[in-house]
């Protein structure tokens, strides 16, 4: 990533809510509340939190893809395209289906829920051909389709197999291939290694990778693995209920972490030659639909003030590229106060 990157993507102060009735009672579970950041242009930034956090809800944003539960209750995402920014979310159906999968794409949690089990690998790129590339000709389709997964490492049979006879390694690499087909700018992951053994998840990861580095586009990869964040991320976005509370270069974010729960995250990975007990973070995570005044970490937090309380705290640059919310870090300083 260059020294002075370019943002291909600015968050602004978004709110998505899930909004559901019962009993004549409305219940919002704000999964995405108030959240700004940058993406950059040509990196791998990573999106790390506990299952619940809202990292999904957040990629649902990014694509547009907002239904009912899900709103908008705030905030703008504004998409770099053709050297202008658009807020995507003022976008007409129309025109969302007009970026997607050519600027934009999505590789989602678990390859079934992309491939049909009863039409063949190569039934489901005609569909999607015919879907985004009306105008392809057959032999133009074959050789496309062809090319493009020899050249990442596949061989042409899968095509004529069905999603059953391939295995889930197998199957996660037609679905990153049919999301990156057409070369989009940016590329979208949610969980993309889940349920998969260590030794497929490396080679997935490395495919994601090939990809990003041969065509500079920019991958956004959601995982609760920090194992996973540390191989292949250039930065790193902790949410914690709904909110980034911390964002930074890998490096810098696993070298000297600010906030107390990305602390745990990253004492809880494992390391070669320390036999030392492992534990996760304490308690559990509020509920998105009844957050607590003041910080929503503070039942989780052993250095807790009484500012953690009362106030919640903003998402301040401490130093270079480095974000935290937190009272125990001000601005400009790298180590926690005394």
């Amino acid at each position: 990533m260059r020294s002075n990157p370019l943002s291909i993507v600015k968050v602004e102060e978004l709110k998505a809510y899930y909004v559901s009735e019962s009993y004549g009672i409305n219940s919002v579970v704000k999964a995405v509340d108030d959240v700004s950041f940058e993406i950059y242009e040509d990196e791998i930034l990573g999106i790390a939190g506990e299952s619940g956090c809202g990292k999904t809800t957040l990629l649902k944003t990014l694509l547009g893809t907002i239904k009912p539960p899900l709103s908008i209750f705030g905030g703008r995402i504004f998409y770099r395209i053709e050297d202008e920014y658009r807020d995507i979310l003022s976008f007409r159906e129309g025109e969302l289906r007009d970026i997607r999968w050519k600027i934009v794409s999505y590789i989602p949690q678990g390859s079934m829920s992309v491939l049909n089990p009863v039409r063949k690998i190569k039934d489901t790129f005609l569909d999607f051909m015919e879907a985004h590339r009306p105008d392809i000709s057959k032999s133009e389709f074959d050789s496309l389709v062809k090319n493009y997964l020899g050249a990442l490492g596949l061989p042409t049979e899968v095509l004529d197999s069905y999603p059953h006879q391939l295995s889930g390694g197998m199957r996660q690499r037609v679905t990153i291939a049919l999301s990156t087909i057409f070369k989009p700018k940016i590329v979208l992951a949610d969980e993309p290694t889940t349920a998969l053994d260590v030794v497929v998840q490396r080679g997935i990861l490395q495919l994601l990778r090939k990809i990003q580095r041969e065509e500079k586009n920019t991958l956004v990869v959601v995982s609760h693995d920090m194992g996973v964040h540390a191989r292949i991320s250039d930065r790193v976005g902790i949410m914690y209920a709904g909110k980034i509370i911390e964002i930074g270069n890998t490096e810098e974010i696993y070298t000297n972490p600010l906030h107390p729960y990305t602390r745990y995250l990253i004492s809880s990975l494992p390391k070669i030659g320390d036999k030392a007990y492992r534990t996760g973070v304490p308690g559990s995570p509020p509920s998105l639909s009844n957050l607590p005044a003041g910080c929503r970490f503070q039942d989780r937090c052993p250095e807790i003030k009484d500012i953690c309380r009362e106030e919640e705290p903003s998402l301040v640059e401490v130093n270079d590229n480095h974000k935290v919310a937190c009272f125990l870090v001000s601005k400009g300083e790298e180590n926690y106060e005394s």
